[in-house]
């Protein structure tokens, strides 16, 4: 089983920003990584429900896809607003990027549900957090 890291937080939070560094840095050092992003997932399974259901079954496509991969990381970015869709998912790691107050997309900002636990949280930009994120996953 692949290990799971979950980029979660509001579109335009920067999300695949840090997914793109976070899967180059683990890359770098020799890692067999698969990134997901879940805009590009929707697109290819056609999915632009998101109704509940429509994002229950993009947490269930993604998990799917993240158990069939031959990667030993999966790195996934996608908004996740609620707990249930990070329930689904099972991400081993979660990094919750926090870094705006609300998006353009007020249905998702008004069920969002703030997660109960994170392993790297991120309220603001530093040049750090790439680094401080690969030392967590290495250790």
């Amino acid at each position: 089983m692949s290990y799971r890291i979950l980029i979660m937080g509001l579109s335009g939070a920067g999300k695949t920003t840090l997914a793109k560094k976070i899967v180059n840095g683990l890359k770098e050092i020799q890692f067999d990584v698969a990134w997901f992003n879940a805009d590009e997932i929707r697109q290819l399974t056609n999915n632009w429900d998101f109704s509940e259901e429509g994002r229950i079954l993009q947490a269930h496509t993604l998990r799917r896809l993240a158990d069939k991969a031959p990667n030993d990381v999966i790195v996934v970015d996608f908004i996740a607003p609620l707990a249930q869709q990070r329930a689904i998912f099972k991400p081993h790691f979660i990094i919750w990027v926090d870094t705006i107050g609300s998006s353009q997309y007020t249905d998702t900002d008004s069920v969002f549900e703030s997660p109960a636990h994170v392993d790297y949280y991120i309220s603001d930009w530093d040049e750090k957090h790439e680094e401080n994120i690969l030392e967590l996953l290495l250790n």
